[in-house]
């Protein structure tokens, strides 16, 4: 008994053809609905200075200077990927406000009292 399989070229020599393809004209995009200030923004890390330019239409009041020596307006974030502990794996407390050691005092006076 002889088998003959077919490689796929012979079955179907264009195996991406069966997705339609869209064309979308350029008049149907909305006019007048796209921000106009969209440019280059110096977004800096408060909690480890780090400095990323990334095209942005955020507003901001502030400008600096970035390490390449360009001019660019400033936007400061809290956290971002070089802080966050999912991306860095290490493990780092953002408690500003002191909230980690008034629990820690509270917890402390209440088991002290149960005692």
């Amino acid at each position: 008994m002889v088998c003959s399989k077919k490689v796929r070229s012979e079955v179907n020599p264009q195996p991406f053809a069966f997705f339609p393809v869209f064309w979308y004209s350029i008049s149907a995009m909305k006019k007048d609905i796209h921000p106009t200030n969209y440019r280059d923004v110096l977004f800096i890390d408060n909690s480890n200075s780090a400095e990323f330019i990334i095209s942005s239409a955020v507003r901001s009041t502030e400008s600096g200077k970035a390490k390449d020596g360009k001019e660019y307006p400033i936007f400061r974030v809290e956290i971002s990927s070089e802080s966050h502990p999912f991306y860095t794996g290490n493990e780092k407390s953002l408690d500003t406000a002191g909230r980690v050691e008034r629990f820690k005092a509270k917890q402390s006076k209440a088991t002290a009292k149960v005692k």
